[in-house]
């Protein structure tokens, strides 16, 4: 029996937690001994795999800080994934692992490769070069991002296999990883669990519907987080509705990851508040059961929304408002093309190879609109696809989303391409000799070192 083992910063129910979930579960169901080793996971804050106990996880080093008052994150997730994989080696379980999948954190992956067994293998799955992620607001701040951004390639680099979620992002791998752009990296895109939609969630279907009222509504779903672009629905939503009659405008439900030890969801849920009283919106904030919405709110925000609730709402909706500006993929898109429900989405990135855009002409393979980040595009279709565009297109365009979404993005093809990818694997070679090991923590503790010195002028 193959053993693999994931590891992964934060297992909570974010996008990149979606995936990792759905690979250790469909390369379990495949026969394979899987584990996950996570520096945190709530079980009232993860997806059901995890608290259910279908998949083994152990969380270590969760004592460990996240940030220090809140700046250094980056080093405090370092150190976190380093403690994790001490852990590993001093107690021999690195060793009972044929294959290790890293992903987002690649710091640990020479590790893996010098203290595991010869034969074991490490693939590092890339969601997006983290480099890119993280904002450079400063001298000091590009200073302190340096050795990181250096740690991120080279020990990308030292994986036995690379893989990314998109064309897209290979194609930002090349640009960004510049000294390794002898490696192509294959693709394996996120998966949903086609299976789904045939469960029964009628009571969360009923309790949605009863709290709506019979009122039509659009769907935003995403992390409370800046990089979202949430605005944009907001403000679109709030131009298109002067295009409905009174007793006809519909609702915008604004849901997603909220975790309220992060600042940065706390903030950001308080500024898109403060949007809808700019515009002049009524918007309330729902956490737990829905019980009672006011009779004349227009903008419902749902932080840490059930998952139950969140698929009602995707089954239910009459376009999901999908805003990321730089998105790499994008499982929300592909989540609600599986419910039939069609997307709008910002014209870049991800979000061309999961969706067919609409342009008038290709209602027999559209599954929903790409478009411009611009509040008036946005509008208009906004306007045109809840007025103008009749029953019939509406569900041809659903019946294409389902089609495409079994086509490419099932757990069955993503575990295939994992399968695949972990065999390729095999295929290279690695020295692990004296003079290997020493040249390569050489390196990796001369990178730590300087930024942890520059971690702390920064500071």
């Amino acid at each position: 029996m193959t053993k693999i083992a994931f590891i992964h910063p934060d297992l909570g129910i974010g996008g990149a937690e979606r995936l990792v979930v759905d690979a250790a579960v469909g390369l379990q169901s495949n026969g394979h001994e899987v584990t996950v080793f996570t520096s945190h996971c709530d079980k009232s804050h993860c997806f059901e795999e995890v608290s259910s106990g279908v998949l083994k996880v152990k969380v270590l080093g969760d004592f460990l800080p996240i940030s220090v008052m809140g700046k250094l994150h980056i080093l405090c997730a370092i150190l976190r994934q380093f403690y994790l994989v001490i852990c590993l080696i001093w107690t021999g379980q690195i060793n009972q692992f044929d294959y290790f999948i890293v992903d987002q954190l690649s710091f640990c992956v020479p590790f893996l490769s010098l203290f595991s067994r010869k034969d074991t293998k490490v693939l590092f799955y890339c969601h997006f070069p983290d480099l890119l992620l993280s904002k450079q607001t400063s001298f000091i701040k590009s200073l302190y991002r340096k050795p990181f951004d250096a740690i991120e390639e080279w020990t990308t680099g030292t994986s036995d296999n690379i893989v990314v979620n998109s064309s897209f992002t290979r194609s930002i791998f090349h640009q960004t990883f510049t000294s390794l752009s002898s490696i192509e990296p294959g693709i394996i895109y996120p998966c949903v669990d086609t299976e789904a939609p045939q469960e029964d969630n009628s009571d969360a279907e009923k309790e949605l519907l009863d709290f709506m009222k019979g009122r039509k509504f659009v769907l935003s779903i995403n992390r409370f987080e800046r990089l979202k672009n949430i605005g944009l629905a907001i403000k679109a939503f709030a131009d298109a509705l002067n295009s409905f009659k009174e007793n006809e405008k519909p609702l915008l439900i604004v849901a997603g990851g909220y975790d309220p030890r992060v600042r940065e969801n706390v903030e950001y849920l308080q500024e898109l508040e403060r949007l809808c009283e700019q515009l002049k919106l009524v918007h309330y904030t729902f956490r737990g059961k829905l019980v009672l919405m006011p009779g004349k709110t227009q903008v419902l925000f749902m932080p840490s929304v059930k998952t139950s609730i969140k698929n009602a709402a995707l089954k239910k909706a009459e376009l999901l408002l999908y805003t990321p500006t730089f998105e790499h993929f994008g499982i929300v898109p592909v989540e609600s093309m599986l419910n039939k429900t069609p997307v709008l989405a910002i014209n870049r990135g991800g979000p061309l190879e999961s969706i067919v855009n609409y342009d008038g002409s290709n209602l027999n393979e559209a599954t929903g609109y790409n478009r411009l980040n611009e509040v008036k595009e946005w509008s208009d279709v906004l306007t045109a696809h809840i007025l103008e565009l009749d029953s019939q297109s509406k569900e041809t365009m659903g019946n294409n989303g389902l089609d495409r979404v079994h086509k490419l993005f099932s757990r069955e093809k993503m575990t295939e391409a994992f399968e695949h990818e972990l065999k390729a694997c095999k295929l290279r070679t690695r020295s692990k000799g004296l003079i290997y090991q020493v040249c390569e923590l050489w390196k990796l503790w001369v990178l730590s070192l300087s930024l942890l010195v520059i971690a702390i002028v920064y500071y």
